[in-house]
């Protein structure tokens, strides 16, 4: 554990950090956890050192547990390097690792089908403490603020749906609170770029789970790149990023998203997913059916308020099934929401969302029709939720001004 003497801290401050540095002595800290390492910690506790010192003992206690940077000899799986789209571009202005997230290449669905959700833990976490000291060696020469990460996520083609599954849905909730508990105030700034409005929902679940401190350091833009071009290069020279957000980087053959440095991930392919044995359908909170060989269940959901969602969770027992969604307005005008087609849920539990943009009838159908000697047992959750409060839409929607 070193000190810093670069540091621009109030009496207070400096007494609250030599007060938390006595007090974590005994943790036998490296020489990388320095001032600025302990800073963190106390900026997330406005200061207390007591607080401050919980955290960092409960953290340090998490990495032991999960082997976090262990010199155990483990490896990640290949799949995870291969495909978790991330990498680091330069740095900003005053020194700061730049980090590129492509988040449409971000297949958590197939990286949970391909990995156990322990070693994706494992390996973010040595990415994160990766990406870390970088920023920590940067800020050797360029002062302590550049022991912070810039971070640019661009969310084009962002997929609601993979979140919807509950695997997915709590490993993601799961991360974000690994991050909060284990790596505060790492964040300079974070540009969440191209959001679509569906990113309204995850945004939601962000403003639960990470404090204001992080909040603050989004800033959030829709698809329009005259907007978010000058922020990028009002905080980043663009000779540090990719050509593709404006920059100047490319690589050697001309690629403008500089996939030598940044990992564009993409869909998990199926020969990658671990082989599972056969397993029971049987779940707490869905209901059970067999539909009989030859039939169809017709399930109807009324929605009386334009913008709810019918979202849907369902599996089968050792054979696949047709599903689709037919809509009938108030005008008892039919139209096909999701075309009827075959899906192997019997392989994989099958999930989705889908926005009921009109008041009307809305009908999941499960069609066996096809089948002349098999039923199938079937286990479902299907339910419609409220639009989105307004106040949350224009939380992406609006257009965040940065100050030039």
């Amino acid at each position: 554990m070193s000190r810093r003497t670069d540091l621009d801290l109030s009496d207070d401050q400096r007494f609250a950090l030599m007060k938390l540095r006595r007090n974590v002595a005994d943790l036998k800290l490296e020489d990388k956890y320095d001032d600025c390492f302990l800073l963190r910690w106390l900026g997330a506790r406005n200061f207390d050192p007591k607080g401050a010192e919980d955290m960092l003992r409960a953290s340090m206690k998490w990495r032991e547990e999960w082997s976090i940077n262990k010199d155990d000899g483990w490896k990640p799986p290949q799949v995870l390097v291969d495909y978790i789209p991330n990498g680091i571009s330069g740095y900003d202005k005053e020194g700061s690792p730049v980090v590129i997230i492509p988040f449409a290449g971000f297949d958590v669905c197939g990286l949970l089908k391909a990995a156990a959700p322990k070693d994706m833990v494992r390996y973010l976490a040595q990415r994160v403490d990766e990406y870390l000291e970088i920023a920590r060696q940067s800020s050797l020469k360029h002062g302590p603020k550049a022991s912070q990460v810039t971070c640019i996520v661009d969310l084009t083609d962002f997929n609601l749906r993979q979140f919807t599954w509950r695997p997915a849905a709590e490993l993601t909730i799961n991360l974000l609170q690994m991050y909060e508990a284990n790596y505060p105030e790492i964040l300079k700034a974070c540009f969440a770029i191209n959001a679509p409005k569906v990113f309204a929902f995850a945004f939601n679940i962000l403003k639960n789970i990470l404090t204001g401190n992080t909040l603050s350091k989004f800033v959030i833009f829709k698809a329009d790149p005259s907007k978010w071009k000058p922020a990028l290069s009002n905080a980043i020279d663009r000779d540090q990023y990719p050509a593709f957000f404006g920059g100047e980087q490319k690589d050697d053959d001309g690629n403008p998203k500089c996939v030598t440095k940044i990992n564009q991930g993409g869909k998990v392919p199926k020969e990658l997913y671990l082989k599972n044995g056969k397993k029971s359908i049987q779940s707490d909170d869905m209901t059970i059916v067999n539909i009989k060989k030859g039939d169809k269940l017709y399930l109807k959901y009324t929605v009386t308020l334009p913008g709810c969602y019918l979202r849907w969770q369902f599996k089968t027992e050792d054979h696949d099934i047709k599903f689709g969604i037919l809509a009938t307005d108030l005008e008892n005008i039919q139209t096909v929401k999701v075309p009827i087609k075959k899906v192997s849920c019997h392989e994989f539990e099958e999930i989705g969302v889908v926005e009921c943009k009109y008041p009307g009838e809305y009908t999941v159908v499960f069609d066996n029709s096809y089948s002349f000697i098999r039923s199938k047992k079937l286990a479902y959750n299907i339910h419609v939720t409220q639009p989105l409060e307004e106040k949350t839409i224009n939380a992406v929607d609006q257009v965040v001004d940065v100050e030039e």
